[in-house]
Protein backbone atom coordinates (compact mmCIF):
# COMPACT_ATOMS: atom_id res chain seq x y z
CA UNK A 1 0.00 0.00 0.00
CA UNK A 2 1.24 3.60 -0.77
CA UNK A 3 2.88 5.15 2.15
CA UNK A 4 -0.17 7.94 2.58
CA UNK A 5 -2.48 5.46 2.69
CA UNK A 6 -1.50 4.98 7.25
CA UNK A 7 -2.98 8.68 7.05
CA UNK A 8 -6.45 8.06 5.50
CA UNK A 9 -9.13 8.17 8.61
CA UNK A 10 -12.33 7.11 8.31
CA UNK A 11 -13.62 10.76 8.49
CA UNK A 12 -11.94 11.43 5.14
CA UNK A 13 -13.43 8.87 3.42
CA UNK A 14 -16.55 9.83 5.33
CA UNK A 15 -16.24 13.77 3.70
CA UNK A 16 -15.58 12.17 0.20
CA UNK A 17 -18.75 9.96 0.07
CA UNK A 18 -20.84 12.86 2.11
CA UNK A 19 -22.18 10.01 4.71
CA UNK A 20 -21.70 10.12 7.80
CA UNK A 21 -18.84 8.20 9.89
CA UNK A 22 -21.10 5.70 10.89
CA UNK A 23 -22.62 5.07 7.78
CA UNK A 24 -18.51 4.21 6.75
CA UNK A 25 -18.40 1.97 9.76
CA UNK A 26 -20.98 0.20 9.05
CA UNK A 27 -19.95 -0.54 5.39
CA UNK A 28 -16.46 -1.55 7.54
CA UNK A 29 -18.30 -4.11 9.34
CA UNK A 30 -20.29 -5.60 6.67
CA UNK A 31 -23.37 -3.77 8.49
CA UNK A 32 -27.04 -4.57 5.88
CA UNK A 33 -28.36 -1.70 6.69
CA UNK A 34 -26.91 0.74 4.13
CA UNK A 35 -28.19 1.37 1.01
CA UNK A 36 -26.19 -1.09 -2.06
CA UNK A 37 -25.30 2.65 -4.11
CA UNK A 38 -23.89 3.68 -0.63
CA UNK A 39 -22.17 0.60 0.23
CA UNK A 40 -20.77 0.07 -3.09
CA UNK A 41 -19.29 3.94 -3.06
CA UNK A 42 -17.76 3.81 0.34
CA UNK A 43 -16.45 0.81 -0.67
CA UNK A 44 -14.46 2.07 -3.74
CA UNK A 45 -13.11 4.94 -1.58
CA UNK A 46 -12.09 3.13 1.39
CA UNK A 47 -9.72 1.33 -1.66
CA UNK A 48 -9.13 4.62 -3.52
CA UNK A 49 -7.82 6.32 -0.75
CA UNK A 50 -5.83 2.84 0.84
CA UNK A 51 -8.02 2.99 3.96
CA UNK A 52 -6.33 -0.12 6.21
CA UNK A 53 -8.27 -0.70 9.35
CA UNK A 54 -6.63 -0.23 12.06
CA UNK A 55 -6.96 -3.96 13.74
CA UNK A 56 -6.32 -5.44 9.92
CA UNK A 57 -2.80 -3.19 10.13
CA UNK A 58 -1.82 -4.88 13.53
CA UNK A 59 -2.54 -8.51 12.43
CA UNK A 60 -0.81 -7.77 9.01
CA UNK A 61 2.14 -6.51 10.48
CA UNK A 62 2.17 -9.71 13.00
CA UNK A 63 1.12 -12.09 10.44
CA UNK A 64 3.83 -13.42 7.57
CA UNK A 65 3.28 -11.46 4.41
CA UNK A 66 1.28 -13.54 1.41
CA UNK A 67 0.93 -13.86 -2.14
CA UNK A 68 -1.72 -15.28 -3.71
CA UNK A 69 -1.63 -18.28 -6.15
CA UNK A 70 -4.28 -18.95 -9.01
CA UNK A 71 -4.09 -22.24 -10.52
CA UNK A 72 -6.74 -23.47 -12.58
CA UNK A 73 -5.32 -27.04 -12.91
CA UNK A 74 -3.26 -29.12 -10.63
CA UNK A 75 -1.09 -31.74 -13.17
CA UNK A 76 2.88 -32.41 -13.20
CA UNK A 77 3.29 -29.32 -15.49
CA UNK A 78 1.46 -26.63 -13.13
CA UNK A 79 3.21 -28.86 -9.89
CA UNK A 80 6.43 -27.95 -11.31
CA UNK A 81 5.67 -24.27 -11.39
CA UNK A 82 3.90 -23.93 -7.51
CA UNK A 83 7.13 -25.87 -6.00
CA UNK A 84 9.37 -23.38 -7.80
CA UNK A 85 6.80 -20.57 -6.30
CA UNK A 86 6.79 -21.59 -2.99
CA UNK A 87 10.54 -22.23 -2.58
CA UNK A 88 11.34 -18.47 -4.06
CA UNK A 89 8.34 -16.92 -1.44
CA UNK A 90 10.03 -19.42 1.33
CA UNK A 91 13.63 -17.50 0.65
CA UNK A 92 12.14 -14.37 0.85
CA UNK A 93 10.04 -15.01 4.05
CA UNK A 94 6.12 -14.87 1.88
CA UNK A 95 3.63 -17.22 2.52
CA UNK A 96 2.24 -18.20 -0.77
CA UNK A 97 -2.01 -18.97 -0.97
CA UNK A 98 -2.43 -21.51 -4.00
CA UNK A 99 -6.62 -21.16 -5.04
CA UNK A 100 -8.43 -22.07 -7.82
CA UNK A 101 -11.13 -20.58 -9.97
CA UNK A 102 -13.71 -22.00 -7.93
CA UNK A 103 -12.27 -20.67 -4.76
CA UNK A 104 -12.09 -16.81 -6.68
CA UNK A 105 -15.19 -15.75 -4.48
CA UNK A 106 -15.67 -12.63 -6.92
CA UNK A 107 -14.00 -9.70 -9.38
CA UNK A 108 -15.43 -6.55 -7.75
CA UNK A 109 -13.87 -3.88 -5.49
CA UNK A 110 -14.54 -5.84 -2.27
CA UNK A 111 -13.37 -9.00 -2.88
CA UNK A 112 -9.63 -7.06 -3.89
CA UNK A 113 -10.05 -5.29 -0.86
CA UNK A 114 -10.60 -8.65 1.03
CA UNK A 115 -7.28 -10.20 -0.47
CA UNK A 116 -5.71 -6.57 0.50
CA UNK A 117 -7.30 -7.32 4.33
CA UNK A 118 -5.78 -11.09 4.49
CA UNK A 119 -2.75 -10.27 3.88
CA UNK A 120 -2.23 -10.30 0.02
CA UNK A 121 1.06 -8.78 -1.41
CA UNK A 122 0.69 -9.69 -5.10
CA UNK A 123 -1.62 -11.99 -7.30
CA UNK A 124 0.16 -14.64 -9.22
CA UNK A 125 -1.44 -16.74 -11.77
CA UNK A 126 -0.61 -19.58 -13.81
CA UNK A 127 -1.32 -20.01 -17.66
CA UNK A 128 -4.36 -17.67 -17.39
CA UNK A 129 -4.69 -13.96 -16.91
CA UNK A 130 -7.37 -11.96 -14.99
CA UNK A 131 -10.26 -11.14 -16.44
CA UNK A 132 -10.48 -6.99 -17.09
CA UNK A 133 -13.14 -6.94 -14.15
CA UNK A 134 -10.29 -8.59 -12.08
CA UNK A 135 -7.36 -6.41 -13.00
CA UNK A 136 -9.27 -3.18 -12.36
CA UNK A 137 -10.22 -4.11 -9.10
CA UNK A 138 -6.70 -5.51 -8.33
CA UNK A 139 -5.17 -2.16 -9.39
CA UNK A 140 -7.19 -0.20 -7.18
CA UNK A 141 -6.42 -2.59 -4.22
CA UNK A 142 -2.82 -1.76 -4.96
CA UNK A 143 -2.41 -5.47 -6.04
CA UNK A 144 0.62 -5.84 -8.70
CA UNK A 145 -0.03 -9.14 -11.00
CA UNK A 146 2.41 -11.67 -12.18
CA UNK A 147 1.50 -14.34 -14.80
CA UNK A 148 3.67 -17.37 -15.27
CA UNK A 149 3.46 -19.01 -18.83
CA UNK A 150 0.48 -17.28 -20.28
CA UNK A 151 -1.46 -18.90 -22.98
CA UNK A 152 -2.25 -15.74 -24.01
CA UNK A 153 -0.19 -12.96 -24.20
CA UNK A 154 -1.48 -10.34 -21.78
CA UNK A 155 -2.08 -6.62 -21.79
CA UNK A 156 1.38 -4.99 -22.06
CA UNK A 157 0.56 -3.40 -18.82
CA UNK A 158 0.51 -7.08 -17.37
CA UNK A 159 3.71 -8.22 -16.02
CA UNK A 160 4.16 -11.96 -17.32
CA UNK A 161 6.94 -14.25 -17.23
CA UNK A 162 7.54 -17.21 -19.83
CA UNK A 163 10.32 -19.30 -22.42
CA UNK A 164 11.50 -19.15 -25.20
CA UNK A 165 8.62 -21.29 -26.65
CA UNK A 166 9.53 -20.57 -30.28
CA UNK A 167 13.39 -21.74 -29.66
CA UNK A 168 12.49 -24.83 -27.95
CA UNK A 169 9.85 -25.83 -31.27
CA UNK A 170 12.50 -25.31 -33.53
CA UNK A 171 15.16 -27.19 -31.39
CA UNK A 172 13.35 -30.28 -31.37
CA UNK A 173 12.48 -30.48 -34.74
CA UNK A 174 15.69 -29.84 -35.70
CA UNK A 175 17.07 -32.76 -33.91
CA UNK A 176 14.40 -35.14 -35.34
CA UNK A 177 15.77 -33.47 -39.15
CA UNK A 178 18.99 -34.35 -37.77
CA UNK A 179 18.00 -37.90 -37.04
CA UNK A 180 16.74 -38.93 -40.38
CA UNK A 181 13.34 -37.98 -40.50
CA UNK A 182 11.58 -36.21 -42.68
CA UNK A 183 7.93 -37.03 -42.19
CA UNK A 184 7.45 -35.30 -38.98
CA UNK A 185 4.23 -33.97 -37.40
CA UNK A 186 3.36 -31.01 -35.02
CA UNK A 187 1.00 -32.49 -32.53
CA UNK A 188 0.21 -28.74 -30.55
CA UNK A 189 -2.04 -26.60 -28.16
CA UNK A 190 -5.11 -24.93 -28.63
CA UNK A 191 -5.10 -23.31 -31.81
CA UNK A 192 -5.54 -20.07 -30.61
CA UNK A 193 -3.09 -20.04 -27.71
CA UNK A 194 0.26 -18.14 -28.35
CA UNK A 195 1.95 -20.56 -26.74
CA UNK A 196 1.35 -23.04 -29.40
CA UNK A 197 1.40 -20.64 -32.12
CA UNK A 198 5.08 -19.93 -30.97
CA UNK A 199 5.98 -23.28 -30.56
CA UNK A 200 4.40 -24.38 -34.07
CA UNK A 201 6.30 -21.77 -35.71
CA UNK A 202 9.35 -22.68 -34.59
CA UNK A 203 8.38 -26.34 -36.35
CA UNK A 204 7.41 -24.36 -39.66
CA UNK A 205 10.66 -22.71 -39.58
CA UNK A 206 13.22 -25.79 -38.78
CA UNK A 207 10.82 -27.87 -41.72
CA UNK A 208 10.99 -24.73 -44.04
CA UNK A 209 14.78 -24.11 -43.47
CA UNK A 210 15.58 -28.02 -43.97
CA UNK A 211 13.83 -27.74 -47.38
CA UNK A 212 11.16 -30.17 -46.58
CA UNK A 213 7.21 -29.75 -47.18
CA UNK A 214 4.67 -29.85 -44.11
CA UNK A 215 0.99 -31.39 -45.27
CA UNK A 216 -1.50 -30.12 -43.68
CA UNK A 217 -3.18 -32.95 -41.92
CA UNK A 218 0.20 -33.18 -40.64
CA UNK A 219 -0.64 -30.32 -37.81
CA UNK A 220 -2.91 -30.75 -35.13
CA UNK A 221 -4.22 -28.55 -32.30
CA UNK A 222 -6.28 -30.00 -29.98
CA UNK A 223 -4.38 -29.46 -26.78
CA UNK A 224 -2.26 -29.91 -24.49
CA UNK A 225 -3.67 -32.68 -22.30
CA UNK A 226 -2.75 -36.68 -22.57
CA UNK A 227 -6.54 -37.39 -24.49
CA UNK A 228 -5.31 -34.40 -27.06
CA UNK A 229 -2.13 -36.84 -27.63
CA UNK A 230 -3.98 -40.14 -27.64
CA UNK A 231 -6.78 -38.67 -29.99
CA UNK A 232 -4.48 -36.73 -32.56
CA UNK A 233 -2.36 -38.57 -32.29
CA UNK A 234 -4.17 -41.78 -33.51
CA UNK A 235 -5.52 -40.04 -35.93
CA UNK A 236 -1.98 -39.28 -37.52
CA UNK A 237 -1.07 -42.68 -37.20
CA UNK A 238 -3.83 -43.60 -39.39
CA UNK A 239 -2.76 -40.80 -42.19
CA UNK A 240 -1.10 -42.65 -45.51
CA UNK A 241 2.01 -42.08 -45.67
CA UNK A 242 2.00 -41.53 -41.78
CA UNK A 243 4.73 -39.93 -39.78
CA UNK A 244 7.66 -41.72 -38.48
CA UNK A 245 7.94 -38.66 -35.69
CA UNK A 246 6.33 -36.58 -33.78
CA UNK A 247 7.00 -33.30 -31.96
CA UNK A 248 4.22 -32.73 -29.52
CA UNK A 249 4.12 -29.09 -27.57
CA UNK A 250 2.86 -30.93 -24.13
CA UNK A 251 4.77 -33.84 -22.17
CA UNK A 252 1.47 -34.94 -21.31
CA UNK A 253 0.12 -35.48 -25.01
CA UNK A 254 3.41 -37.00 -26.21
CA UNK A 255 2.46 -39.57 -23.48
CA UNK A 256 -1.19 -39.68 -25.34
CA UNK A 257 0.49 -40.21 -28.67
CA UNK A 258 2.94 -42.98 -27.66
CA UNK A 259 -0.34 -44.79 -26.35
CA UNK A 260 -1.87 -44.39 -29.44
CA UNK A 261 1.35 -45.60 -31.15
CA UNK A 262 1.82 -48.76 -29.19
CA UNK A 263 -2.03 -49.45 -29.32
CA UNK A 264 -1.49 -50.34 -33.20
CA UNK A 265 1.93 -52.14 -31.93
CA UNK A 266 4.19 -49.67 -32.83
CA UNK A 267 7.67 -49.55 -31.30
CA UNK A 268 9.03 -46.99 -29.53
CA UNK A 269 11.29 -45.07 -31.07
CA UNK A 270 12.07 -48.13 -34.01
CA UNK A 271 9.23 -47.42 -35.76
CA UNK A 272 7.87 -43.82 -34.36
CA UNK A 273 10.43 -41.16 -32.83
CA UNK A 274 8.58 -38.49 -30.21
CA UNK A 275 9.31 -35.05 -28.76
CA UNK A 276 7.75 -33.47 -26.01
CA UNK A 277 7.94 -29.93 -24.54
CA UNK A 278 8.18 -29.44 -20.45
CA UNK A 279 10.42 -31.99 -19.00
CA UNK A 280 7.94 -32.49 -16.08
CA UNK A 281 8.31 -35.12 -13.79
CA UNK A 282 6.61 -37.99 -16.15
CA UNK A 283 9.10 -37.48 -18.56
CA UNK A 284 11.34 -39.88 -17.24
CA UNK A 285 8.35 -41.60 -15.89
CA UNK A 286 7.66 -43.66 -19.13
CA UNK A 287 9.97 -46.34 -20.97
CA UNK A 288 11.67 -45.57 -22.88
CA UNK A 289 12.19 -41.81 -21.24
CA UNK A 290 10.81 -39.22 -23.13
CA UNK A 291 13.42 -36.56 -25.31
CA UNK A 292 11.58 -33.55 -24.53
CA UNK A 293 12.33 -29.89 -24.43
CA UNK A 294 12.54 -28.36 -20.82
CA UNK A 295 10.93 -25.62 -19.81
CA UNK A 296 12.68 -23.78 -16.53
CA UNK A 297 9.32 -24.55 -14.54
CA UNK A 298 10.45 -23.83 -11.17
CA UNK A 299 12.75 -21.05 -12.19
CA UNK A 300 9.88 -19.29 -13.51
CA UNK A 301 8.01 -19.31 -10.76
CA UNK A 302 10.76 -18.28 -8.75
CA UNK A 303 11.22 -15.13 -10.93
CA UNK A 304 7.50 -14.72 -11.37
CA UNK A 305 7.77 -14.50 -6.84
CA UNK A 306 10.46 -12.28 -7.20
CA UNK A 307 9.43 -10.20 -9.98
CA UNK A 308 5.99 -9.61 -7.41
CA UNK A 309 7.44 -8.43 -4.60
CA UNK A 310 9.51 -5.86 -6.35
CA UNK A 311 6.10 -4.33 -7.56
CA UNK A 312 4.45 -4.60 -4.57
CA UNK A 313 7.36 -2.40 -2.82
CA UNK A 314 7.01 0.14 -5.72
CA UNK A 315 10.22 -0.53 -7.59
CA UNK A 316 9.91 0.16 -11.35
CA UNK A 317 11.09 -3.06 -13.39
CA UNK A 318 12.98 -3.13 -16.71
CA UNK A 319 10.66 -5.84 -18.49
CA UNK A 320 7.24 -6.37 -18.77
CA UNK A 321 7.45 -9.88 -20.57
CA UNK A 322 10.23 -12.22 -19.05
CA UNK A 323 11.17 -15.42 -21.29
CA UNK A 324 13.92 -17.65 -20.20
CA UNK A 325 15.53 -19.94 -22.18
CA UNK A 326 14.46 -23.83 -23.25
CA UNK A 327 16.85 -26.91 -23.69
CA UNK A 328 16.19 -29.99 -25.51
CA UNK A 329 17.04 -32.77 -23.65
CA UNK A 330 17.41 -36.49 -25.54
CA UNK A 331 16.51 -39.52 -23.90
CA UNK A 332 15.32 -42.32 -25.43
CA UNK A 333 12.34 -42.18 -27.41
CA UNK A 334 13.93 -40.66 -30.38
CA UNK A 335 16.50 -42.37 -32.94
CA UNK A 336 17.28 -42.44 -36.31
CA UNK A 337 14.95 -43.05 -39.35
Amino acid sequence: MPSNSRRTTLAAVAASAGVSVTTVSKVLNGRHDVAPATRSLVQSLLLEQGYVPRSSGQAHARSTATVELWVDDLCAYSTEAIKGTVEAGAESGVAVVVTYPKDRAGEGVSWARDLVAAGRRAVITLMSVPTPAQLAALSKAHLPVVVIDPLNLPDTLVTSVGATNFAGGLSATQHLLELGHRRIAYLGGPATSTTNQARMHGYRAAMEAAGVPVPSEYVRTPGFGYPDGMREGAALLDLRPAPTAIFAAGDESAMGAIQAARARGLRIPEELSVVGFDDTEIATMTSPQLTTVRQPLREMGAVALRTALRLAAGEDIEYRHIELATKLVIRGSTLAA
